[in-house]
């Protein structure tokens, strides 16, 4: 028998920040297992924007970090397939992703998994988003010209 504890994570992680790193870091305190899932290009673009970094990049420095164990690509399909090949006791969501924690459980157990969903807390520091980075980024080339 397993005992280990299985977590699951996900995001785009387009401009590593302070945010990912700490989502990272409780995601892999809250199990033995940390297995995070790097959104395909396909569905960055279809959801949030043209990826400034592309996935095998992306997918590269996330298996770099320290309390990843593994990374993949996630599907451009259904979710649940990329769980089917998981199997994550908990799923991880980062304190500003969308899903809606009881409706996720609620699918979750539908379709016969039995896994918990968190919730990670905010990072505080300035810089924990993407487009915060790309603003700052945008506005000190602005002061430069």
């Amino acid at each position: 028998m397993n005992d280990t504890v299985r977590v699951m994570a996900s995001g785009v992680f387009d401009i590593l920040h302070t945010g990912h790193i700490s989502y990272l870091e409780q995601a892999k305190a809250a199990g033995d297992e940390l297995v995070v899932v790097v959104a395909c290009d396909e569905t960055v673009r279809r959801r949030k924007h043209e990826p400034i970094t592309p996935e095998d990049m992306r997918l590269r420095i996330i298996q770099a970090l320290k309390p990843v164990d593994r990374a993949v690509i996630g599907g451009t399909g259904d979710f649940f397939e990329t769980l089917e090949d998981i199997r994550p006791d908990i799923i991880m969501l980062g304190y500003d992703q969308t899903f809606d924690e009881g409706e996720l459980e609620a699918d979750l157990r539908r379709r016969g998994f039995d896994t918990e969903v968190r919730r990670a807390g905010q990072c505080t520091d300035d810089l924990t988003g993407t487009r915060r980075i790309v603003r700052k980024i945008l506005e000190s080339m602005g002061e430069a010209q």
